[in-house]
């Protein structure tokens, strides 16, 4: 090799070292346990706390922090675009039907203030949304799931194509696995997330179609007498009050319970009746019917695969200021 292409190759070698090495910066290092361990010590003790007095104070929030998680994560990235308001180009997640019932936003704002109080500008919205379902699920009683951090906001909604990945409660059991398999969660993983219906409660507005005209012959007829009298009307006002607890036995509770119920046909929704049917997903509800252990082992997998769904890192997306307004640009 003479010395002008030893000198060409030892200038590309630098060369191609130093783009590797921009583009690793770039990127970050991706999600990683403790992430804010440097930059804000106190991040994931402040969300705990925050969650822990808010549960204290209105119990309902621990159902919306779980929620949170399956409406966000599932649609395309794990980045927080549900908590983006309306503007006048945009329509909020938050304001479409499939979010029908879901609350308690404002109160992703109160943990946010708490961290900007602590460490200005450096937690993410999309990492306290995580972070305060991970900690939501334990004040529920359910598994303390380590999850990773180091997400970053997203500057738009996603309203419009929600659609195409949301599962639907009405969808038959192969629509579901199959938007679930999009993200990587298999078919225990999809029997355990939907054992969160174990807890809260369903507007009648999702279920009166298994009782008017005529009453769903699935459904057990003991449960049904329940259902009639929390439901009494065939078109409900979608803004009054009325519902039926997912589990009557351990509402407040993320247990197992719900899968009894629904091999003994006490489930509320026609995805709930399924899971214990299809000849797909009934051995695994029997199996966490049985054995609690087993469906938090898989309830905790499934829940980390959701947080990590395509999450935005490095110099990508932003950290807003406020989680229901993207930063204004410069």
């Amino acid at each position: 090799m003479s010395s002008n292409s030893r000198a060409l190759f030892f200038i590309l070698s630098i060369l191609a070292i130093l783009y590797f090495s921009a583009s690793a910066e770039n990127e970050g290092p991706g999600l990683v346990m403790n992430y804010y361990r440097d930059s804000c010590p106190q991040a994931e003790d402040i969300i705990r706390e925050q969650v822990r007095l808010l549960y204290k104070r209105h119990k309902n929030t621990a159902f919306s922090w779980l929620r949170n998680i399956f409406h966000d994560c599932f649609v395309e990235s794990c980045d927080a675009s549900l908590l983006l308001d309306s503007t006048r180009r945009m329509l909020s997640e938050k304001e479409t039907d499939r979010s029908f019932g879901m609350r308690n936003f404002r109160y992703i704002e109160t943990i946010k203030e708490a961290l900007e109080r602590e460490c200005p500008g450096v937690v993410s919205c999309a990492d306290i949304l995580v972070l305060s379902a991970r900690d939501g699920i334990a004040a529920l009683g359910g598994p303390y799931i380590p999850l990773k951090t180091g997400r970053r906001d997203g500057r738009k909604s996603r309203a419009d194509i929600l659609e195409q990945h949301l599962p639907d409660h009405n969808e038959s059991m192969s629509v579901v696995l199959e938007r679930f398999a999009n993200i990587g969660i298999d078919t225990p993983g999809v029997v355990a997330l939907l054992g969160a219906h174990s807890v809260g409660r369903t507007h009648c507005v999702k279920l009166v179609h298994r009782l008017y005209p005529e009453v769903d012959p699935a459904l057990n007829p003991g449960h049904v007498e329940h259902m009639l009298h929390k439901c009494p009307d065939a078109i409900p006002d979608p803004k009054a009050v009325q519902y039926v607890r997912n589990d009557r036995g351990t509402p407040m509770k993320l247990d197992n319970n719900y899968y009894r119920n629904i091999l003994d046909n006490k489930g509320l929704l026609i995805v709930d009746h399924q899971l214990a049917t299809d000849k797909r997903t009934k051995p695994f509800v029997k199996k966490m019917a049985k054995n609690q252990d087993y469906f938090f082992k898989e309830f905790g997998r499934a829940i980390t695969i959701l947080s990590e769904n395509n999450p935005l890192t490095g110099t990508k997306g932003e950290i807003r200021k406020q989680c229901n307004l993207a930063n204004k640009l410069h």
